[in-house]
């Protein structure tokens, strides 16, 4: 993975993917996110089209309050909902990658989807700081 704008990255040095998992699961309870949805890419890539992939999750995150918050604002906004996070095995370790609320939701246009937005990143990125 590659540092990108609508992201926030952080490298796992000597962390098995397994535990790299456990790990960013623990950091985001620890800011009230909850994990809804696990999508295992390596597994769906084998069975969908017969291609080996790294081990590699899409994490699909929730923190039900401010999930509460956008969706009286705007109720479409469950388009732009969970926030995602990736785990992904490297060479050195493993790497974990989350979407970044304000760009994702930037697209939304209110104001109001701002504050959420804002308070999302950075609880996030507080979770990402823990690993």
């Amino acid at each position: 993975m590659k540092d990108c704008e609508y992201g926030l990255r952080k490298e796992l040095p000597g962390t098995s993917f397994a535990d790299a998992v456990n790990q960013v699961t623990a950091a985001l309870k620890g800011e009230g996110f909850g994990v809804l949805t696990t999508i295992d890419v390596k597994a769906t890539m084998k069975e969908k089209i017969d291609v080996d992939f790294k081990p590699y999750v899409i994490l699909g995150a929730c923190n039900p309050h401010l999930a509460h918050q956008a969706l009286s604002q705007d109720d479409t906004i469950g388009l732009l909902l969970p926030c995602n996070v990736v785990v992904a095995e490297t060479d050195a370790g493993s790497e974990v990658a989350i979407a970044k609320p304000t760009a994702m939701l930037s697209i939304a246009g209110e104001e109001a989807m701002g504050n959420f937005a804002d308070e999302a990143e950075a609880r996030l990125s507080r979770a990402l700081d823990r690993l």
